[in-house]
């Protein structure tokens, strides 16, 4: 009888498509990520000096550290969207790349004659009001594709997908930013990116359960 039962609960399945938890989170960010470019271009566009500004370290530093951690929250994600995924690299990674941000942060404050505008900038609400905005799109996609999977802890493969979003909506937002403090890029924008995670936490805990 047990084994009928077993047989005919399982006729009717289908193979599941190789790759197919990454296709879907990958499909989910190109077109989210796109629609945030898309706002960004709209909303603010791109910096007016960006050529000049692509031969100086700080803007690959911006660049480089907003995508690393978008993609260390992608791999994270990816893992702790299976009933079995357990991991720790990512974070560890991200948190090494802040330290050595702060380290390049500090060595430039000491070279500074002012280094006041290093730090708080001028743009400091802007960029937390932009960074999440941008991110928004990128973190409710992949939450929607997370609820096609089985995240064993909900509210940490909520904060990857938020950390990856908010990764995503920093390295958008920096194509339009012209601050040029490692240290405000070490505070703000990982605070930017902080927030958008909890809110993915959040999300996650809710929307995730099973």
């Amino acid at each position: 009888m047990t084994d009928e039962l077993i047989a005919r609960l399982s006729a009717d399945l289908k193979p599941v498509r190789p790759m197919a938890l990454q296709r879907l989170l990958f499909g989910a960010l190109l077109l989210s990520g796109g629609g945030a470019v898309i706002a960004m271009l709209a909303l603010l566009g791109m910096r007016p000096d960006m050529e000049a500004a692509t031969t100086t370290m700080m803007y690959w530093t911006k660049f480089g550290y907003t995508l690393a951690l978008s993609l260390f929250g992608l791999a994270a994600t990816l893992v702790l969207a299976r009933p079995d995924g357990s991991t720790r690299w990512p974070w560890l990674a991200g948190l090494g790349l802040l330290a050595a941000l702060l380290v390049l942060a500090v060595v430039q404050l000491a070279r500074a004659d002012n280094m006041m505008p290093l730090i708080m900038g001028s743009s400091i609400l802007r960029a937390l009001t932009y960074i999440p905005i941008f991110a928004l799109p990128v973190l409710l996609a992949a939450i929607l594709a997370l609820r096609r999977m089985a995240p064993a802890s909900p509210a940490m493969a909520g904060l990857a997908a938020g950390i990856m979003a908010g990764g995503t909506g920093a390295w958008i937002y920096a194509f339009a930013c012209d601050e040029a403090g490692m240290m405000f890029l070490a505070l703000w924008y990982t605070l930017g990116i902080v927030i958008v995670g909890g809110l993915g936490a959040v999300l996650g805990w809710f929307l995730l359960r099973w």
